[in-house]
């Protein structure tokens, strides 16, 4: 039993609010366990430089650490003069995996701008960011349609991430702070509703992991992301507010 009473493959609890913000065009506070982010989607009508007069559009990603999302106060990276590694390397997973499910020839001449700002971090920040900017791209994508800027959805399928990890020799689903803090194996997984893999990102921490755990990690995240795909597909069954 871990320390939030949940068993070796069971998510923390999740939840999603849509429409939460009033401007952008898609806006979603997300939360899995103390995680939570909150993800925005707007729309500009001009596609990234490189794809000028292609036809097709783009899509990127920012991320951040809010000052009082972590233990000790983080500082604003923009008085630092640029983003961490760290952060570079999450806002570039998000953009990454977004992409991959998303027919740019459809959404035409347009650029989504994908902001994820993390308001609480208890581990499992960037797979909250990802599932959570899924849903505000989707509502994003319906605010076109409905204002009859597109007619059809450039959104192929869903897609969800969540973190899994060895921890104490145990694989584990989801793991928190206290627990990716020691994991000897991290993991974070990017999957599509057809079961097709955007993303796996695993190190060990300590020691070299098996092939065998590998699959059981695989197997372990699959199961996870396939929870919160479900979850997801209800919450979007309903008419956003």
């Amino acid at each position: 039993m871990r320390s939030d009473f949940r068993t070796e493959l069971t998510p923390r609890p999740f939840s999603i609010q849509r429409r939460y913000t009033k401007y952008a065009a898609g806006s979603v506070l997300v939360a899995t366990g103390d995680t939570k982010v909150i993800c925005t989607a707007s729309v500009e009508d001009r596609t990234a430089p490189f794809l000028r007069d292609t036809g097709k559009g783009w899509l990127t990603a920012e991320y951040s650490l809010l000052p009082g999302s972590t233990h000790t106060r983080a500082q604003r990276e923009v008085n630092k003069g640029k983003p961490s590694g760290r952060t570079n390397e999450i806002q570039r997973l998000i953009g990454r995996s977004l992409r991959s499910v998303i027919d740019f020839d459809v959404l035409g001449e347009k650029t989504i701008y994908v902001d994820c700002d993390v308001l609480q971090a208890d581990g499992g920040t960037r797979t909250a960011a990802i599932t959570g900017a899924m849903v505000a791209v989707y509502d994003a994508v319906q605010t076109l349609i409905e204002k009859k800027v597109i007619t059809e959805s450039p959104i192929q399928q869903l897609l969800a991430a969540i973190s899994v990890g060895v921890v104490d020799g145990q694989v584990l689903c989801d793991l928190s702070y206290d627990e990716d803090s020691r994991a000897e194996v991290d993991m974070n997984v990017v999957m599509t509703e057809d079961g097709r893999f955007v993303e796996i990102q695993g190190t060990a921490e300590n020691h070299p992991f098996t092939s065998d755990q590998l699959n059981d990690l695989l197997v372990t995240a699959r199961s996870g992301i396939e929870g919160l795909l479900a979850q997801m597909r209800l919450e979007l069954s309903r008419p956003s507010e």
